[in-house]
């Protein structure tokens, strides 16, 4: 029962944002605790780290991550840089971008944030975007899942298995058949926690506020983000049961939003293009068919957009997919002119020199760019295609082993350094590599399976044999240690 509980909490603190209307007002006085001893005596900073990748790399088995570098690296990036403007204590933060259409983003304690792209399709502006991003994080530096344990040990909470399969399934496939799951649970014995939950939403929506302020960021993009949701909710259908959603949107809170922000000074402003960029990759990105992809971008392209380069970008990559290669050019020559540097620009001339065959000509570009910014991580994956193009996989392999030291926690990392180890022949390699990658993803038996089939090819090398061996009994320790959170 134990096990349960705190793997049901864990994923109870995963916050999932799914839009809905009509909740009851709370308190408008509510202030941000100050946190004593009493939550870290109940569940430890320590121990919440270590449910906190337990529970990403179980999600990283159930859900379709985004495994797009440049996305990746961008909403990195903005959480690292939220993250410093917070009340977050423990910085140890790692990043999931789920390929999913819907709304939604959450937090697990220990660091994991997690965000669908349809949240970026959806949020208009980078501000809005970073409101949820800093509303998430405030879930965090309250300890509401530490807080929320102490609160059950004063309750119970049954059919645990009922709630944590429909949480995954919310998480993973999407907001209805998840949310029919969890109502098949005894729903009523969750009213003492739903009013927890609301109480923590109040708080994150003050402390997220703050944390947007302190950044320079727009604190009325929440209010707005807010309006989103609450519009896409009215087109969406039958709506799961609100008493088990953890961010109800409601007139009252986008009123509340609304008032807290009037009480910073009034400016303006200023969008950040990479955002846009990022959407209309994310936007590509759900286009099936180039041709239709084409369509779609002309067509914003010959509107009175509020982002024009973002139009022009999302077009020049759907031309260069349909293998439309000089208008892609003329586009790319169009956006780099005023912005060698940007890398977005960069990687889309480097994917378009590629789709011509000339491989040469990215390698030169992308050597040029990572000379101004070494181990920048779209970059340097850019790279390493480039390479793999190029038929120089003994040299995409060393740029990657030197990568993956950067980046030891990227799946997409490890995944395209077990096939660049295969297409230079290190078998040995493959096998290591593929460990790697199966433990981030929560497949513990085929991790320690794969370092088992590099073993017998390493007999004459006795450090690394031990390493090997090594390697094995901490994933062996690892799933013993997952076995008793």
């Amino acid at each position: 029962m134990k096990n349960k509980i705190f793997i049901a909490l864990l994923l109870v603190a995963g916050w999932l944002l799914i839009p809905v209307a009509s909740f009851s007002q709370l308190n408008d006085q509510i202030e941000l605790p100050v946190l004593g001893d009493s939550a870290s005596a109940t569940f430890s900073l320590g121990r919440e780290h270590k449910l906190g990748r337990a529970w990403l790399r179980m999600f990283r088995n159930q859900a379709e991550t985004v495994s797009d570098p440049l996305l990746q690296d961008y909403v990195e990036h903005l959480v690292y840089d939220l993250a410093t403007f917070s009340e977050l204590k423990d910085r140890r933060l790692d990043i999931v971008v789920v390929n999913n259409r819907s709304i939604n983003a959450f937090a697990v304690p220990g660091g994991v944030i997690g965000v669908h792209n349809g949240l970026i399709l959806q949020a208009e502006t980078e501000a809005q975007f970073a409101s949820v991003v800093a509303h998430e994080l405030a879930h965090l530096s309250q300890r509401h899942f530490a807080r929320g344990v102490e609160a059950q040990q004063r309750s119970t909470i049954p059919n645990l298995a009922g709630l944590l399969a429909g949480i995954i399934l919310a998480a993973t496939a999407g907001g209805e058949s998840g949310m029919a799951a969890i109502a098949a649970t005894q729903a009523a014995t969750m009213q003492n926690q739903l009013r927890y939950s609301r109480l923590h939403e109040t708080e994150a929506d003050r402390g997220g506020m703050q944390t947007m302020v302190k950044a320079d960021m727009d604190p009325t993009a929440a209010a707005s983000m807010f309006e989103i949701m609450q519009r896409t909710a009215r087109y969406a259908g039958s709506r799961p049961p609100e008493f088990l959603l953890s961010h109800p949107v409601t007139e009252s809170r986008i009123s509340d939003a609304r008032s807290r922000s009037r009480q910073y000074p009034r400016k303006m402003y200023a969008d950040n293009l990479d955002y846009q960029l990022m959407r209309a990759r994310v936007e590509l990105s759900f286009i099936e068919n180039s041709k239709d992809a084409v369509k779609r971008f002309r067509a914003k392209t010959l509107t009175n957009s509020n982002s024009p380069d973002a139009d022009q970008y999302g077009l020049a990559l759907a031309l260069t997919a349909n293998g439309q290669f000089d208008e892609a050019q003329q586009l790319l020559t169009l956006l780099r002119n005023p912005s060698p540097n940007k890398i977005c620009y960069i990687t889309a001339q480097s994917e378009l020199d590629i789709a011509q065959g000339n491989n040469s000509g990215a390698i030169s570009l992308l050597n040029d760019a990572l000379s101004i910014g070494p181990g920048n991580h779209p970059l340097t994956m850019a790279m390493v295609e480039a390479l793999l193009a190029a038929n120089q996989p003994h040299r995409a392999e060393q740029l990657l082993q030197e990568h993956v030291k950067r980046k030891p926690n990227d799946p997409s990392v490890w995944y395209l350094l077990a096939e660049t180890h295969g297409l230079a022949g290190n078998i040995i390699g493959v096998h290591k590599a593929r460990a790697e990658y199966f433990l981030l993803i929560g497949v513990l038996d085929i991790a320690s399976r794969q370092l088992s089939y590099a073993l017998p090819l390493v007999r004459n090398d006795h450090l690394e044999t031990i390493r090997i061996q090594e390697r094995i009994a901490q994933i062996n320790r690892m799933k013993i240690e997952m076995a008793n959170l």
